[in-house]
């Protein structure tokens, strides 16, 4: 039988007046998204937010911390030498000018400034050369960080997406650079150069980014043969927004996982080979620099090597926290 659709008014139908009086059927609550259900996990999880908080405290200092006093990081005084940290109101935590022989350098000297983390053996104040320092170690972080999401998710993203000779002669040139060490890079890059903030750059920019880049190969070598990525191609959708719109979205959580155990191991790697010689010069600040430095003197001036030591290790621990946190609150296999 044919239907005749003009026949169809609109008072033909009349509004359901019937109401549903069984209210646990009724859902109000709110939608929660995936970003949002991963914030709530990750408030729950107190490491993760410690960690946060402390590394949103030593990003803090590092920009406005140099500016407390009246102290440039390069600026030498000899009689302002070797002087122990002073804080007055914090003499009962050792901030007393006390040098290891019990001796109140201050009084001694007739000194009435006040140096918070005391000073190195050129009269320059440690608490503004260890937060330069850890702006110098956080634009290391920055940088491999970048290197990660630009060089590494690219490459590892197009490697697997179009997969057979391109993803074979992309991955053996990854294996070609996993074999050669970053510290051979960074000697050959000192021979050609010189050392400083650029050998460790380009080390970092031929190296840094491989790890990245299998994390996102793995990731979407198990992502292209699902349903979706299917139906997308049924549809007509593009390679180009397929791997943009589709693939990479949902790779996201393990690439930031991966950038904040990225951020602290060069964070290290910049303090080692300042350590030995290998990265920045004095007079630049650098936490690897003033480990050095307070390591030589050890046994006389031990707050020297203290300090620093403790910065680059809360940064290095906050941001394993934080990345332990981000796994267990991205993975939905980690709910409870």
């Amino acid at each position: 039988m044919k239907i005749d659709y003009s026949e169809i008014t609109d008072d033909l139908f009349t509004p359901d007046s019937i109401v549903n009086e069984n209210k646990d059927e009724i859902i109000n609550k709110e939608r929660i998204s995936f970003w949002k259900d991963a914030w709530i996990r990750l408030r729950k999880n107190r490491g993760a937010l410690i960690g946060l908080l402390l590394i949103i405290l030593i990003i803090m200092m590092s920009l406005f911390g140099p500016y407390l006093t009246k102290y440039n990081y390069d600026e030498q005084n000899i009689a302002f030498s070797n002087l122990p940290p002073m804080v007055p109101g914090l003499e009962w935590l050792g901030f007393n000018g006390q040098d290891s022989f019990n001796v109140n350098q201050y009084e001694e000297r007739g000194i009435t400034e006040n140096f918070w983390f005391g000073t190195d053996q050129f009269g320059r104040d440690i608490w503004t050369r260890v937060w330069i320092g850890t702006r110098i170690s956080l634009y290391i972080a920055l940088l491999a960080a970048t290197l990660d999401l630009i060089i590494g998710v690219a490459y590892g993203s197009i490697s697997s997406f179009f997969g057979g000779k391109v993803d074979n002669f992309m991955q053996r040139i990854i294996e070609v650079l996993v074999g050669i060490p970053n510290l051979i890079l960074i000697i050959l890059f000192i021979l050609v150069l010189e050392p400083g903030i650029i050998s460790i750059t380009l080390a970092m920019v031929i190296t840094g980014w491989v790890g990245m880049a299998r994390v996102v190969r793995g990731q979407i070598l198990q992502l292209k043969g699902q349903e979706f990525v299917l139906a997308s191609r049924t549809l007509g959708t593009s390679n180009r927004k397929l791997l943009t719109e589709h693939l990479l979205p949902n790779t996201l959580g393990p690439i930031i996982v991966t950038l904040m155990f990225t951020i602290p191991t060069a964070i290290f790697f910049e303090a080692f080979l300042s350590f030995i010689g290998l990265g920045l010069q004095p007079p630049i600040a650098s936490l690897g620099i003033l480990i050095d430095d307070g390591y030589k003197s050890m046994k006389l001036f031990i707050y020297k090597m203290i300090f620093p030591a403790v910065v680059i290790s809360t940064i290095m621990i906050s941001f394993n926290l934080l990345a332990d946190g981000l796994r267990d609150a991205l993975d939905p296999k980690m709910k409870r």
